[in-house]
């Protein structure tokens, strides 16, 4: 493995990540999403702020976002699984701690279900289903989150000791990752909803 390739894999990981598409998305539409609802700049508070369409554009970048880091570090620089999953979970670091926005961003939550789904098919898909479930009927966008992020390790940890061949361990590092970024992330929410203050999405 060339460890250079791997590292270089990583910062653009980052860079990539951190590009603030929910900003620069609200920006165009004269707002700064930096300064309304909960300052973040992920889907659920462009959809708060501006409504439907912008946030879809958020969503849809935000998860490319992953993507196309996964890609870069497997097909260009081919890293190999590991490289993978690390340049995968950069992107999330990256998109919740922008350096282009001082370190702000969002909760990373549809950076990791797409990422998931890049790395391993088998396993992102049914856990992006499930987080889909779990936010149409909570509305928590929050809760959702959690789900993708922390359901996701669960999953791949049941996968590789159930079904080896349908993972790799790699996986699991992108996992443990994400997951912290967004637990982290979401630590006001997870308050809120253990206070019972949580908002709820109802705008669509």
């Amino acid at each position: 493995m060339n460890w250079t390739n791997v590292v270089v894999a990583v910062l653009a990981g980052y860079l990539i990540g951190a590009i603030p598409i929910g900003f620069l998305v609200a920006k165009a539409y004269g707002v700064n999403i930096l300064q309304h609802g909960s300052g973040r700049t992920g889907g659920t508070n462009v959809l708060r702020a501006l409504g439907f369409g912008p946030a879809a554009l958020t969503v849809l970048g935000d998860a490319l976002k992953a993507v196309a880091a996964i890609a870069l570090a497997r097909h260009l620089l081919l890293t190999g699984e590991l490289g993978a999953a690390l340049a995968g979970a950069a992107a999330v670091i990256g998109h919740n701690w922008s350096v282009f926005l001082k370190f702000r961003g969002g909760a990373g939550g549809m950076s990791t279900a797409a990422g998931l789904i890049a790395l391993n098919f088998y396993v992102g898909i049914p856990m992006a289903v499930i987080a889909i479930i779990v936010f149409y009927f909570s509305r928590y966008a929050s809760v959702a989150t959690l789900t993708a992020s922390v359901g996701s390790l669960a999953a791949l940890t049941i996968v590789l000791l159930a079904f080896p061949r349908l993972a790799h361990w790699e996986h699991l590092i992108y996992g443990f990752l994400t997951a912290l970024a967004c637990v982290w992330s979401l630590r006001p929410n997870i308050q809120r909803l253990l206070a019972g203050t949580e908002r709820r999405v109802t705008r669509w």
